[in-house]
Formats: C-alpha cells, structure tokens, sequence
C-alpha cells in the first residue's frame, strides 16, 4: 500500500512539473503604475481611486470641445444644454434587460443624446451601441436575443483550475467583439467624442487592485494603428469574470520598459459607475441641468434559494450574495452622490415581477424573454424610479407612470 502510495505521490509531482500557467510579462512596478500608459495615452485611462485632477480635466476639455460643436452648428450656449448621463451595470445574460429597455427607449420617442455613458462586464458591451444611438440598435438587439453559451466561452477541463487563468476559454467571446467592434464604429466614437461626448469603461487591474476607467472616445480619436485591438482587449476583459473567464493582458511600457497589466471584470470592485465621487460636479462652477439614468441588469430584491449542504454550493451562493449586495450598495451610493450633486437621478432594474425560468446561463429563450420585459417596463412607464428600493419603495413594486 505504501509502495502504491508513493507511486502516486510521484506520478503527481510529474504531472505538476509537466504543467505550466500560461506565462505573462512582469507586472508594471507598484511606483510606476499611475506612469504606464497603453499606447503613449496621457488620457486613455484613469484610476477611480485616485487623483482626479485628470479625470476633471477631460470633463472640461469635453465642455470645450462640446462648445466648439454647438458654436458651428449655430445654436446657443448659454445655458449649456442639459446633460444626459448613462451609466450601465454589469449582470451577464442580464444584460438583455437592458438592451430591451434601450431599444423600447427609442421607440417611445423621447430617448435623449447621452453626454457620457459608462458600462462595467456587460454593461460595457452595451454601452457603445447605447452611446452611438438608435442606428445601433439593430445590433443591440441581435447580440442580446441570439447570444448561446458557445458563442461566450469554450469550457475547460477541471485541470484548469491548477494549470491555466480560469476555468473557459473566451475566444468566442473574443470573435462576437471583434464583429461588432469594427474600425467603423470606433470611428464613429471618435467622431462623437471630437463633439464632446464621453464613453467610459470599467476593469480591474487585477496587479494593482485599482478599478480602472477606459476613456474610450480618447482611444479612438487618436489615430493610432494599435486603438482598435485595445478597445477590444478592453470590451473582452471588462467581461472577464475573475476564474471563470480568462483574463485579459494588457500591454504597457514604462521608461523604455515593457510591462503587461492583468486586467479582469470591472464588476470585481463596482457593478456600475456614474462618475467617482471624489468629482464635485456641483462645485465645478459649471452651471446646467443634469439627468443620469442607471441601468442595472439585475433584481434588486433577494433571490431566494434553498442552498445544498456542499462545500462549492456553499461557496458559490456565498459570492452570488457578495456580489449582489456589491451591486446595491453602487446603486445606493450613486444615488447619494448625485443627490449631494443636483443631479437628477433615474434608476431602472429588473423587478421582481419578471418570473421566467432560466435554463442555464445565457440561456437564449431566458434572454429574449427578459429583453421584451425590458421593452415593455419602458413603453409602459414602469421602467425608471427616483428613490432606490430600500430607501423608498419596496424592490420590484413599479413606480408611478412618468
């Protein structure tokens, strides 16, 4: 027995020795990391945890630049006009809640032209057909009721968990990026963006531990030959669930140095972002009326379930709650954030009157179902809510029509 025993002990120690991680570049240096810029951008990133001069600095660059666009169309600017802000959260196949709110938006006739939109996991696959307008919409639509488990991810073997970066492979995911992420639409960013309009991304640079704000409009109005692949790179690890799905590297360089940032799912650190509440944009000096809209493709109320005496059932029930409490305190704190600011606040998210089953994730009968409930919240007035579920109204009860 002991002989068999110490067989096996040798048998797994060649099988670990024959296995390897997939390797990576070193990690920029803990003192470097605010200095690393992805393709020589001083502007095509910001740290939400850190110094916001620079973020307010884009903000004012995108007045200006907003200005200039109203200026040569011949309309006035005092006052400014008010500004529209989106922000979309993350939620996986929940997202077809709100690409059908989107497109019911548009067919309700009074869906504004956004200022700014932000998107973290999901959400950052939405937000630039969300940021580009109705035309986008077909392809809003044809993402969120068509989208199969192969269409995301190629599952791995259990080995994964040992020897590789997560549990699937996104390659697939990769390829639906890179359909919809064509050169065209990055052009069409950055045409909006040379107007003033900002379109704002989430990761987490998992090295760092620092949530990560992608000025995407930046990127693409730079003109440089490498802009596409990384607004894909960061459409794809935006998305990356940390060990479900692999992350994504992101290549830098610092004082002639080549580095690489491992960047994962924005959802790890905040489900949504409005603006970081380091930003006063009521003591900017900068006068107009602002409206933000939060989309969170998820309920708001407990999802009730009898949880199996298992160790991984335990654990995976336990991150579903972190997680879901995560993503109410982003929509709590957004709200009191635009309070302190003036900012009219508009909060849609999936009630607790939507009931259909779902099979399994993204789950294609489940998805196009929750995008007509998304539609149908929108035509039917029910869809936005002034006072988050908890501090006003209970979770799932519809608002009065607006």
């Amino acid at each position: 027995m002991m002989r068999y025993l110490s067989l096996l002990a040798v048998m797994a120690g060649v099988l670990v020795a024959g296995c390897s991680i997939p390797p990576r570049e070193p990690a920029v240096p803990r003192v470097d990391t605010v200095r690393a810029q992805p393709l020589g951008l001083s502007n095509a990133r910001f740290f939400a945890d850190g110094d916001p001069k620079p973020m307010i600095e884009e903000g004012t660059d995108s007045v200006k630049r907003e200005v200039a666009t109203l200026q040569a169309e011949g309309r006035p600017i005092r006052p400014l006009p008010p500004a529209y802000f989106l922000a979309v959260s993350g939620g996986g196949d929940n997202g077809a809640f709100g690409a059908g709110l989107i497109n019911g938006w548009t067919e309700l006739g009074n869906r504004p032209q956004f200022k700014m939109v932000t998107g973290v996991s999901t959400g950052a696959l939405i937000a630039p057909f969300a940021f580009l307008g109705s035309a986008y919409d077909e392809q809003l639509r044809d993402v969120y009721t068509t989208m199969t488990p192969d269409r995301v991810y190629i599952a791995r073997g259990l080995t994964a968990a040992l020897f590789n970066d997560a549990m699937a492979d996104t390659s697939p995911l990769a390829g639906v990026i890179a359909k919809y992420a064509t050169q065209s639409l990055l052009d069409a960013i950055a045409a909006e963006y040379r107007k003033g309009r900002l379109l704002m991304i989430g990761t987490t640079d998992l090295d760092a531990q620092r949530p990560v704000i992608w000025n995407i409009g930046a990127i693409a109005a730079s003109g440089h030959p490498g802009a596409l692949d990384l607004v894909r790179k960061i459409l794809r690890a935006s998305a990356a669930i940390p060990g479900a799905f692999e992350p994504v590297m992101i290549d830098v360089e610092v004082d002639g140095k080549k580095y690489q940032e491992m960047h994962v799912d924005g959802g790890a650190i905040a489900q949504l972002f409005l603006y970081p509440p380091s930003i006063d944009v009521a003591g900017s000096g900068l006068k107009r009326e602002r409206h933000a809209y939060i989309i969170r493709n998820a309920r708001l109320d407990p999802d009730y379930a009898m949880a199996e005496r298992r160790t991984i059932t335990i654990a995976g029930r336990a991150i579903n709650t972190m997680l879901a409490a995560s993503g109410y305190n982003d929509v709590i704190r957004t709200y009191f954030v635009t309070k302190r600011d003036g900012v009219d606040y508009n909060l849609a998210y999936i009630g607790s009157d939507f009931e259909h089953p779902k099979k399994g994730e993204f789950d294609q009968a489940y998805m196009q179902a929750l995008f007509a409930y998304g539609r149908n919240q929108i035509l039917s007035g029910r869809a936005w809510h002034k006072v988050p579920p908890g501090l006003g109204q209970p979770a799932g009860v519809p608002p009065r029509a607006m």
